[in-house]
């Protein structure tokens, strides 16, 4: 009898130990089952909670976040991860961002020079022209350069816009002669910087965050910016920042970046979230920006700005050999042709 109890409890702990075994099996199976929540860190370099950039990384957010259930996190910096572009492309290129906003200026830096194309002066004519190009063949041309040149490091989800940029300085501007001496902040080096050389101004760097000081303090004598960029910091209170003269040179291109690696290693359903939340931050921030040209050139006269309009013929002319110039340099005559034919 004793054996056959001793014999009844070895059978029913070999069960027990069994069962358990299966549990802990199903319970490992489940969790690798279980699809893993990912954080998105997105920014971009403005302060402002009005700016576009910062409307169009909300818009971006609140889709991701939608259209993935909750399985991405958005965490959006607006100028918090750093107010440099330079630094924001490193950190994307690092893992320490995964979504950031930047400008041509800043991503030829990295090496690839065929993005200057978008930044030449006088390239785009309207807001009509421009999304033709990047919503078509040469913007998908140049998102495929920039994910094969950075070997991937930086997927283009986005074409985004920081409006037209116009001078503006401590004088209006009636004629290209009176540029001559003006120091304008602006870049330093490239076509940008030589376009404004041939103007007769110089070229003079200031950081964004710095300019306020640099127009109220005359370091510098002019910039050049979109309205609601320059409005929203307030430039058109200081005396070197009171004239605007709508040069129009630059309808310019912003690139909504991710890093690609990363991308490709998130789920078929996270990437498709990711890319829908992108379009759609894409109408968004063009959106905003178009309202709010407008409504901050307004702002600016109301507040004591003069605006003035201006023959942009001769400013066109002396844009077109640089730009055959840069695009050679380049290896994008084609593009740029297309670019032209668009018009």
């Amino acid at each position: 009898m004793k054996k056959l109890l001793s014999l009844s409890l070895v059978v029913l702990l070999a069960i027990s130990v069994l069962l358990t075994g299966c549990s802990s099996q199903k319970a490992e199976q489940g969790k690798g089952n279980e699809k893993s929540a990912i954080k998105i860190v997105a920014a971009h370099n403005q302060t402002s909670p009005d700016n576009p950039y910062q409307i169009g990384m909300l818009k971006f957010k609140e889709v991701a976040e939608s259209k993935s259930n909750g399985e991405i996190q958005v965490e959006v910096h607006a100028g918090t991860l750093g107010t440099s572009e330079s630094e924001l492309v490193e950190k994307l290129k690092l893992g320490a961002a995964d979504v950031v906003l930047v400008s041509p200026g800043f991503m030829t830096k990295t090496g690839i020079k065929e993005i200057d194309l978008f930044a030449l002066p006088y390239v785009f004519d309207s807001y009509e022209h421009w999304e033709k190009v990047v919503d078509g063949e040469v913007g998908e041309k140049m998102a495929n350069l920039i994910k094969e040149k950075s070997n991937n490091d930086f997927k283009l989800i986005g074409y985004w816009t920081a409006g037209v940029r116009h001078y503006y300085g401590k004088k209006p501007i009636n004629s290209m002669d009176d540029l001559k001496g003006i120091k304008i902040r602006t870049q330093t080096s490239g076509v940008v910087a030589d376009y404004w050389k041939k103007t007769g101004a110089i070229p003079t760097s200031v950081a964004w965050g710095e300019l306020y000081q640099a127009l109220q303090q005359k370091t510098v004598d002019a910039a050049e910016n979109a309205y609601p960029y320059f409005v929203q910091q307030n430039h058109h209170k200081t005396d070197n920042g009171k004239y605007t003269t709508e040069t129009g040179h630059d309808y310019t291109t912003r690139f909504l970046l991710i890093n690609g690696k990363k991308f490709d290693s998130y789920t078929k359903e996270q990437q498709e979230a990711i890319l829908e939340a992108a379009k759609a931050s894409v109408e968004t921030e063009r959106k905003a920006l178009y309202d709010q040209e407008n409504e901050y050139k307004e702002k600016a006269i109301a507040e004591g700005a003069v605006v003035n309009e201006i023959d942009r013929k001769p400013f066109i002319e002396l844009a077109e050999p640089l730009q055959d110039k840069a695009a050679k340099e380049m290896g994008v005559e084609d593009m740029l042709q297309k670019i032209r034919d668009l018009r």
